[in-house]
């Protein structure tokens, strides 16, 4: 069996074109987050994972794919970060606008009470809040004020507060859903 090895690899340009149009496409990416803020890549909302997947696809679209040309691929990329600006600004503006993006926080414990109906909702198992309340250093359901389920996937938990130490904040909980 004969194989003709340098047949088989790549052409040098290729390569070249690959690794150039990465370094660019980086740059690029590292710019446009120095402009937008680093909310950019947190893990905030559904629209910045989408924001996240985007820019991931458009990065590895733009260095691979020989039908996608580098001022393509910038343009692209320039179009996700414009729109996650606008998106920010109408989130900030218009409340109905940010509750349709936004996921809502959920309750998921009330005091000493674990919500049942609350943790079906936001698919969380009860051995997810155990470990969560562990995680939080939890030795007894009377030290917990409030567990919530983030609009981010994460869960909080809430203590009451220490003999000596300001009392709970309600405000905390404005915009949790019950």
């Amino acid at each position: 069996m004969d194989v003709d090895w340098a047949k088989e690899l790549p052409e040098l340009g290729t390569l070249i074109r690959v690794a150039v149009t990465g370094v660019v496409v980086y740059l690029s990416v590292i710019l446009a987050v120095r402009i937008n803020g680093l909310r950019s890549f947190s893990k905030m909302s559904s629209y910045d994972f989408a924001m996240t997947v985007g820019v991931g696809t458009l990065m590895a679209s733009t260095m691979i794919s020989d039908s996608i040309s580098l001022g393509q691929g910038l343009a692209g990329l320039a179009t996700l970060f414009v729109a996650q600006r606008v998106i920010s600004v109408l989130r900030r503006r218009f409340d109905r606008f940010h509750r349709a993006i936004d996921n809502s926080p959920l309750l998921l414990m009330d005091g000493e009470r674990i919500l049942k109906a609350n943790l079906a909702k936001a698919r969380v198992t009860e051995d997810d809040l155990r470990a969560k309340l562990r995680e939080a250093n939890v030795h007894n359901f009377s030290q917990v004020r409030a567990v919530v389920f983030e609009g981010t996937g994460d869960i909080s938990v809430l203590h009451h507060a220490s003999q000596g130490d300001p009392d709970f904040e309600p405000w905390l909980l404005d915009d949790v859903r019950r």
